[in-house]
């Protein structure tokens, strides 16, 4: 019997479930503020309820879908599960991720500031800021940078309770990070603006836009490299138009989303 050339690729390829199902979240589920995570839920490579993630479910979801290794994913579920008002918890729920001022932080990309409401609802006023940023079709790391600047000015100037603590200036930079060099080009350091829309407006990868898991792993000494190219290019924009920061020693290598 012959076997055809597709079928020998089909059994030889890893698939990853998740990809081609999508569904938004039901009234019992529960969301982040991280439009990435809700967006792994909402393909169930999260548990779509988004509740009581555990660190294995954490490592193979950002594995399965963005090709995160594992070690870096377990590394991420450890600052996840501060979040949990259960003492000794073994798992976080996405909404656990808003509890303010742990790993949510004020001047988002996309959710308004704690002092103004709900930190979990994507926020189009705010996501439209973070945008207009990106001035061209390809968003690279210094067009994040200043668009991260540009928020933490907004909510400097406008919301009286206003803070960024370390760890949260740490995953600040590490989400503005993740949405170029996960959704894009590691090697280029580049990404396909209409591709980062999509997900955070609608939190589903944009699949249907020609967007494909990465091909290669992402490392953490992938995410240092360009935590420190938009660190450098956010001091730069500093010395001209100073955003809030706390002094003492560089951010570590955090992201969230």
């Amino acid at each position: 019997m012959r076997t055809s050339l597709a079928a020998v690729m089909a059994a030889i390829a890893p698939v990853y479930a998740g990809f081609e199902e999508w569904h938004p979240p039901g009234p019992y589920d529960v969301r982040a503020p991280c439009p990435m995570l809700n967006t792994l839920a909402n393909h169930k490579f999260l548990p779509h309820t988004g509740k009581d993630i555990t660190r294995e479910a954490t490592a193979n979801a950002l594995f399965d879908a963005l090709n995160i290794n594992k070690t870096l994913g377990g590394f991420l579920f450890d600052f996840a599960l501060r979040t949990s008002p259960s003492p000794n918890a073994t798992t976080f729920s996405l909404n656990d991720l808003g509890n303010h001022n742990i790993l949510e932080h004020d001047a988002s990309l996309s959710r308004t500031d704690a002092y103004f409401g709900n930190v979990l609802a994507f926020n189009q006023t705010i996501f439209d800021e973070t945008k207009s940023y990106w001035t061209d079709s390809t968003v690279n790391i210094e067009m994040a940078a200043k668009a991260r600047h540009a928020r933490i000015q907004t909510s400097m100037a406008t919301n009286p309770t206003y803070e960024l603590s370390d760890l949260g200036s740490s995953f600040s930079f590490g989400e503005s990070v993740a949405y170029v060099i996960l959704i894009g080009d590691k090697d280029s350091g580049t990404a396909n603006r209409s591709w980062i829309e999509w997900l955070f407006e609608h939190e589903q990868l944009p699949l249907h836009l020609g967007w494909k898991r990465p091909p290669t792993l992402f490392q953490e000494d992938d995410l240092s490299v360009y935590m420190n190219q938009i660190q450098n290019i956010t001091k730069a924009l500093e010395e001209v138009s100073p955003a809030a920061r706390r002094p003492g020693r560089r951010s570590s290598s955090h992201f969230g989303w």
